[in-house]
């Protein structure tokens, strides 16, 4: 998106640096023109004049050398004369092992004088590269891209009553080595792919070497017998020719394009792919030796296009740009500031509660913040935020990068006269039959945290507050407050609140999450789950008949179950209560003033015998029944499949 600046201002700030540098580029009769920054640590330069004669010679600092001849382009006013562009090539000298002195910064001289230096290559170092033309006079515009430092965005918001208003200022500095001067200058907010080639360097890949000593035998083959056979029967007549079909033929050609796969295993995939290389290589030699220009009919390089429309189209697909309306002048060594953008944006100023570990009492008080919407048209990058209003400065924040049309809340104080009190309970809830295989049933449940919000407002008037609420991973916010602003991308949501006062509210926020588990036939999970899926209209008829016919048995089941665990229940009681009875008589057996209560608990002996003896019968029976129904429902739900529902 293309952002042209409203207002241009500019202001300076000179970079002392140690020792003059030079510019990445030096030619005589090419301006520099135009100035491109990026925000991945180059820039694109362009410049453009007109030159006479058959050749320009580009000054080109050593360290610079491989980004120049990877995006060095040249262009025209009447399309392109260039022939070719030349630059020189170094060797390092390797010395013998004798001649190689230690790698000491410093090597003492014979005579106690000072130490000399020991010479270090300059990166500064210029290289020339010539590029040749077919003479006359020519309207260049070169461009190429060179290190440069990132700019970087800086911005102020104003705070009105109801109103808000941005500015964007851009940091912009040049280390180049030359004056930026009346030159074209765009910022761009994107960091497109920028590689270090190293294309000045010379490379020799390394080749297999071949020796002759496999010539020379270093076994004794062994020897093979083949033992005495009848002569071979005569071969039956030829088959009389017939012409191949277009189909066989086909088939033939995949066979001979498939014979070399096979030689690839027998004598290895290294050997024949060097020799596949070989064989292609053999027509483009040949060609090469006859004068011809491979390709030359098939791609044919297309004519030259404006410089300028080049790079338009390369740095404005996606990406924001300003485009400074008028040329600027930023000395070398400097560090200028342009006010790129100012204008009104839909805001306001209120408050936020999200606790921070770095502001210990941001825990229980909520934060003075600023929240507007981008309607710039492009992307606001990260960057420093500063707040005036009520007639000074309010304070600083920090923005994360901002697409247009979003919105963003930044913080800048910590506002004590409103206090937050945050409760969390993990809540699980509901039951729904997910799954049945096997005879298992699996079923779902709703599990999440409900968070609860107490807010205290200490002042006279009404607060609008936002909670920034921690999300829980793949959950659902149920029933939030309305306008709730639920960011999956940053794992919280923003839950406005209007807090009278002075007054408290309090605020319960809900999450679930759907989590499967399984469960016995027996229990209320169970149960809970089944009749829902039975009451479903969208649930398979065949498979709720099915389901429904081993519930009956299930019913009788549990209500056996239930039977067996009361009994269970009595049988130990009547068991503790007659043992007491019985340690009791013992107590008593040899008082004979206690004749009369002697009788009692020998009475309720025998009643709590008796009942015992019913209890545990009964008992009995009903396990053998349960196993019978327990038996024909696993056998009814055995083959039954529900697969998991959503």
């Amino acid at each position: 998106m293309r952002t042209r600046s409203l207002a241009l201002v500019g202001l300076s700030l000179l970079l002392f640096a140690s020792c003059a540098s030079r510019p990445p580029v030096e030619v005589e009769g090419l301006a520099l023109k135009r100035v491109v920054i990026y925000r991945n640590g180059v820039a694109y330069f362009e410049r453009q004049g007109r030159v006479s004669g058959d050749r320009v010679t580009f000054k080109v600092r050593k360290d610079e050398v491989g980004d120049f001849l990877a995006s060095f382009a040249v262009m025209e006013k009447d399309g392109s004369s260039v022939r070719a562009a030349s630059f020189p090539m170094h060797r390092e000298e390797v010395k013998p092992p004798e001649e190689i002195k230690p790698p000491d910064e410093v090597r003492p001289v014979a005579g106690g004088g000072p130490p000399e230096e020991k010479p270090v290559a300059s990166k500064r170092k210029l290289e020339r590269v010539v590029m040749e033309l077919d003479g006359g006079e020519h309207d260049l515009a070169v461009g190429y891209i060179a290190e440069a430092p990132v700019w970087r965005p800086s911005y102020r918001l104003v705070l009105d009553k109801d109103k808000v208003r941005l500015q964007v200022w851009g940091i912009v500095q040049n280390l180049s080595g030359e004056d930026w001067k009346d030159a074209h200058l765009t910022v761009i907010a994107d960091a497109p792919l920028a590689l270090q080639t190293g294309l000045e360097e010379a490379v020799i890949p390394g080749r297999p070497r071949l020796t002759d000593s496999n010539e020379v035998m270093m076994v004794v083959p062994q020897a093979e017998t083949s033992l005495a056979a009848p002569p071979p029967e005569a071969a039956p007549p030829p088959a009389p020719a017939v012409a191949a079909s277009p189909e066989e033929m086909e088939m033939d050609r995949e066979e001979l394009m498939a014979a070399p796969a096979e030689s690839e295993k027998k004598e290895g995939r290294k050997a024949a792919a060097r020799a596949r290389a070989a064989a292609s290589s053999r027509p483009m030699a040949k060609m090469m030796r006859s004068g011809a220009a491979p390709y030359a009919e098939a791609v044919a390089p297309s004519r030259a296009r404006n410089l300028a429309a080049l790079a338009a189209v390369a740095v404005s697909g996606g990406a924001t740009r300003y485009d400074l309306p008028n040329p600027v002048t930023v000395p070398n060594d400097s560090a200028t500031m342009l006010l790129l953008l100012d204008r009104e944006v839909p805001g306001e100023s209120s408050f936020l509660f999200a606790p921070d570990a770095g502001v210990p009492d941001s825990a229980a008080h909520p934060f003075r913040v600023a929240r507007f919407t981008n309607n710039t048209g492009g992307l606001l990058e990260r960057g420093p935020l500063a707040f005036f209003g009520e007639g000074g400065f309010l304070g600083q924040g920090a923005m994360d990068p901002l697409p247009d049309g979003a919105s963003t809340t930044v913080p800048f104080a910590l506002e004590r006269s409103l206090a937050i009190e945050r409760r969390v309970e993990y809540i699980q809830e509901g039951s729904r039959l997910f799954m049945v295989d096997s005879g298992q049933l699996t079923i779902q449940r709703q599990v999440g945290p409900r968070t609860s919000y107490k807010i205290r407002n200490g002042g006279k008037t009404t607060r609008k507050l936002w909670l920034r609420h921690p999300r829980m991973g793949g959950s659902k916010l149920v029933n939030p407050p309305p306008k709730t602003e639920d960011n999956l991308g940053t794992g919280s949501a923003l839950v406005p609140v209007e807090v009278a006062g002075p007054a408290t509210k309090e605020l319960a926020l809900d999450e679930r999450l759907g989590q499967q588990q399984g469960t016995d036939w027996l229990s209320d999970l169970a149960e809970e789950a089944v009749k829902g899926y039975l009451a479903d209209r969208g649930s398979d008829p065949g498979k709720v008949a099915a389901l429904k016919a081993a519930w009956e048995v299930r019913k009788e089941w549990k209500k056996l179950a239930e039977e067996a665990a009361r009994l269970r229940a009595e049988q130990s009681n009547l068991e503790r209560s007659s043992e007491e009875t019985r340690n009791n008589l013992r107590a008593i057996e040899k008082n004979k003033a206690a004749e009369d209560l002697r009788g009692t608990l020998t009475a309720r002996l025998a009643k709590s015998s008796a009942r015992l003896d019913q209890v545990i019968k009964r008992g009995i029976q009903v396990d053998m029944q349960i196993k019978e129904l327990e038996l024909r429902f696993r056998e009814a739900v055995k083959e039954l499949r529900i697969p998991p529902t959503l």
